[in-house]
């Protein structure tokens, strides 16, 4: 709403300040990485610009910024260039500079001479300047001259502001005489001069016949017969507030004036027109405090804070909106002396120095098609006309992309938002008719022959549109579709010298009447491959766009010649898919995104560019066929002669490379680089051709580990090896022997270990043997312990049948004497019995730790296979108390019933 309303006012309100300026490239100290004032500029004979920069000397060269400061570190108020010396004043100093080794270099003049003693204790160097041979370094009460014999100083007789050297004579603007002339040794004053006495003078120059000289309160003077008379300009007036401060003139008859309050004038002579650079439209600085040229005539101007470049010269002219209330710019037309343009904010009408909004145009407009006096609006809300600075709505067809007149019918066709509208009299609009059948937003339209028409969907596909005499339509064809084109997204349409192609996925295509689809066009594909637009202008030009870069291509004869629109006027201000171009007669103008630009198109670059190779090694300066360490960057600047519109576009190939890389800005900085001889070329494109202009040849050293000592080692190591090898083989094959012989010895033991098997085993079955016997013996014991229970049962029968208790004692005595059982057969007997089941025993007890003694007793007999008869005396127990202790063995075994209690004291 606010918009709106500032719109609205805009309708009342005039913006001054917008019109066709020279393209202007400022440096802030942020860039040049110096200090705010810029007292004095010069181009030196090396083509770089220097800049007396406060305490610094700065130097350009179109690629990079060199900053120096004197060794007394005092400001630096003057320079003056002389062959390849740059000479400065500063407070009691004075010297000069020179280039060495790619670096500045100062040297003083006035250091041990004690110029500056007396009345000479406070002087400052504000100008310096040359004549009849000599060096005058002038303060604003003395000249200090450097001559043949050393230096001289000259005591002024009145203050002056400066010096300047005009047709071979020495003038001086005193503060309180006017303008002197140096006569001899002294300064006398000029005849006719006394109208500025008593004015601070800031620039003195001639043109023509006429001198200038401009004050600093009091305007500009210009001489005539009677002598000097204020000049007699409008703009004389103005200047009278703006604090004059410099001044410069472009040729003969253009001048340039530096103010304190409202930046630089632009002051066409012959014409009396004049266009003012300030804060608000161009420089960043309103206080100009001095203008140099240099060899494109282009200006320089040292600001009170900054540096700006203003290419007066160049071709090429902008318009630019810095209040951001003109918007995009979509379409424009020359207009009464200006330009109508067509915005996303509505009309405007651009007229010496003022934009001003066409009342009730505010909105989205994207057509300007002059027809008939009158100018046809493709607008957001309808279709308008605007004549006569009338502007009212013509048609109710919105969103108006192209208006297009035919070349074989007596019609204007439309392509709108809602298809193609047909207009048979532009005069009056409302009659129209809309080709039935196709209803898609048309954005572009292109005519080859009657009855047919070439339409773009906004979105995507190409149609061929036909229609009758009535322009009722015949037959709607998809073309794209039809050709088998899958990706036909944003198709552009290039109608040119009655001739259509299309750019569909990045290639070019016509329409092939024969198979009736779309066939790639050959030709056109290898001129104009990888180009992402191509607009129309006249008969023999049409703007091309690769890269983001704008070419004006002239075809003539078969060949296309192409000429660079330099990329600095336009970066990030193209609306690349509604790029418009238009004629307005020598010049074209291009559409922005906040303004236009201007291009007047005689003035091509026919010459060869001259540019300097200069190749920088750590920040040095080296010559050429340098040996690069491995890894080792070298930074290489291809410094151009012109600053301006002149300055070449440039490419660069290195040696080996097959693609060329555009050197965006001037420098590349080359590393990782293989070893051997290298080669940098660059190159600059004529229009036709790329033309070689330049090349840097240098060496890559091998890495570290390919240097000489390196391989030196290397052999020394391989040697090494080799001998390590050799060493290593001989051990091997000590070792083979060694271990042959070792090999034979461990036979031997083998058959030493086997004999001592069989012993071993000899004497394992010896040991069976033994315990066989022992077994038999404990058998036997066995048996003997059986026999002592015989014993006892026949003694229990004794008692039983007896009743002679002396034949009972006869009788049990005899039957003792006779199977008596010695105590040292029953502890052998134990023993042996230990000794064949030892392993047995532990085994069981590993299994079942809980066992007594007495159980692991019966369990031996029971693994002897003995039955509960037999071990019943062994045990000294029944035979009952056997089978009773056989169950309770049982029971702690956790044997199931059908298990065997033999069998299983067996197999453990």
């Amino acid at each position: 709403m606010r918009k709106a309303f500032v719109l609205l006012l805009l309708a009342f309100l005039p913006l001054r300040g917008q019109e066709l300026l020279p393209f202007v490239e400022n440096f802030t100290k942020a860039e040049y990485n110096g200090d705010n004032q810029v007292w004095n500029v010069a181009q030196g004979n090396d083509n770089a610009m220097y800049f007396a920069n406060n305490h610094y000397l700065l130097r350009y060269n179109g690629v990079v910024w060199e900053k120096y400061s004197l060794p007394n570190k005092t400001i630096i108020r003057s320079i003056f260039v002389d062959g390849d010396r740059i000479y400065s004043g500063s407070y009691k100093e004075f010297g000069y500079w020179k280039r060495i080794g790619g670096r500045m270099r100062y040297f003083s003049i006035s250091e041990g001479k004690r110029l500056f003693e007396g009345v000479s204790d406070n002087e400052e160097i504000w100008k310096v300047f040359k004549h009849e041979g000599e060096i005058y370094f002038q303060s604003f009460n003395e000249l200090f001259i450097l001559g043949r014999n050393g230096v001289r100083k000259m005591r002024l007789s009145s203050q002056i502001s400066y010096c300047y050297v005009i047709e071979g004579r020495v003038y001086a603007a005193s503060v309180t005489q006017g303008i002197l002339v140096l006569q001899g040794n002294r300064f006398v004053p000029v005849p006719g001069t006394d109208v500025v006495k008593n004015n601070v003078i800031h620039h003195i120059e001639k043109a023509g016949d006429q001198l200038y000289a401009l004050t600093k309160n009091n305007g500009i003077f210009v001489q005539d017969h009677r002598g000097l008379q204020p000049w007699r300009h409008p703009l004389n007036e103005v200047l009278k507030s703006q604090v004059i401060i410099t001044g410069k003139f472009i040729g003969p008859a253009k001048m340039a004036v530096g103010t304190a309050v409202s930046g630089l004038y632009l002051i066409d002579l012959a014409s009396g027109d004049w266009i003012n650079l300030n804060r608000q439209n161009a420089i960043k600085n309103n206080a100009v405090l001095f203008i140099a040229t240099d060899k494109e005539n282009d200006l320089w101007l040292g600001l009170d804070n900054g540096i700006c470049h203003v290419e007066v010269n160049s071709p090429v002219s902008i318009l630019t909106d810095n209040s951001g209330m003109l918007g995009s710019v979509y379409a424009l037309s020359p207009y009464q002396g200006g330009h109508l343009l067509a915005t996303n904010h509505g009309i405007f009408n651009s007229q010496k120095g003022k934009l001003q909004v066409v009342p009730g145009s505010q909105g989205q407009v994207w057509d300007i098609f002059y027809a008939n006096g009158g100018y046809v609006i493709g607008h957001n809300d309808g279709t308008f006309k605007y004549v006569s600075g009338n502007y009212a709505k013509a048609s109710p067809v919105n969103g108006g992309w192209q208006f297009m007149k035919s070349s074989y019918d007596d019609v204007y066709f439309q392509a709108n938002y809602s298809g193609i509208a047909v207009y048979p009299d532009v005069n009056d609009m409302s009659r129209y008719k809309t080709l039935s059948g196709i209803t898609k937003p048309i954005r572009k339209i292109s005519q080859e022959k009657p009855g047919e028409l070439w339409a773009a969907d906004n979105y995507r596909s190409l149609y061929r549109v036909r229609y009758d005499r009535d322009f009722n339509t015949t037959k709607i064809e998809n073309v794209s579709q039809n050709s088998g084109i899958v990706n036909d997204y944003g198709v552009k349409i290039f109608g040119w010298r009655g001739k259509t192609r299309f750019l569909i996925n990045n290639a070019w295509y016509h329409y092939d009447q024969q198979q009736e689809k779309l066939t790639v066009d050959a030709r056109f594909n290898a001129v104009f491959s990888n180009v992402s637009e191509i607009v129309p202008v006249d008969e023999a030009h049409f703007i091309v766009v690769k890269s983001g870069i704008l070419y004006l291509v002239n075809a003539s004869r078969g060949s296309y010649i192409w000429q660079l629109v330099p990329e600095k006027y336009y970066q990030g201000k193209i609306i690349f898919d509604n790029i418009r171009a238009y004629v307005d007669g020598n010049n074209l103008l291009l559409n922005l995104d906040d303004g236009f630009l201007s291009f007047r198109r005689n003035k091509g670059k026919t010459f060869l560019p001259k540019v300097t190779i200069e190749a920088f090694r750590k920040d040095q300066l080296t010559d050429s066929d340098i040996k690069l360490k491995y890894n080792e960057p070298i930074t290489i600047h291809a410094v151009p002669e012109y600053f301006g519109f002149s300055r070449p576009d440039l490419l660069y190939k290195l040696d080996g490379e097959a693609r060329y890389t555009r050197l965006k800005s001037g420098s590349v900085t080359l590393n990782n680089l293989e070893s051997g001889a290298q080669r940098i070329d660059f190159f600059y494109n004529d229009g036709s051709r790329l033309v070689k202009i330049g090349e840097y040849r240098f060496r890559v050293g091998f890495p570290w580990y390919f240097s000489i000592w390196m391989i030196l080692l290397y052999v020394a190591v391989l040697a090494l090896i080799w001998f390590m090898y050799y060493r290593w083989n001989s051990f091997r094959y000590r070792q083979k022997l060694a271990l042959r012989e070792e090999e034979m010895r461990h036979q031997q033991d083998m058959v030493e270990m086997e004999n001592e098997l069989r012993i071993q085993e000899y004497e394992k079955h010896i040991l069976e043997l033994e315990i066989q016997s022992k077994s038999t013996e404990v058998a036997g014991k066995s048996f003997s312990i059986a026999k002592q229970g015989e014993v006892m049962d026949s003694i229990r029968k004794i008692l039983d049948n007896e009743s002679d208790l002396n034949k009972i004692k006869t009788d049990i005595k005899r039957a003792i004497r006779t199977n008596t059982i010695e105590k040292h057969e029953w502890e052998a007997f134990e023993t042996n019995m230990k000794q064949i089941h030892s392993e047995f025993v532990s085994r069981l007890l590993a299994k079942h730790p809980d066992l007594s003694s007495k159980d692991i007793r019966l369990s031996i007999y029971l693994r002897m296979n003995l039955s509960s008869k037999e071990i019943a005396p062994l045990m000294n127990i029944s035979f009952r108390g056997v089978e009773l202790h056989r169950y309770r063995l049982r029971r702690k075994l956790a044997l199931p019933q059908e298990t065997n209690l033999n069998k299983y004291m067996m197999d453990i």
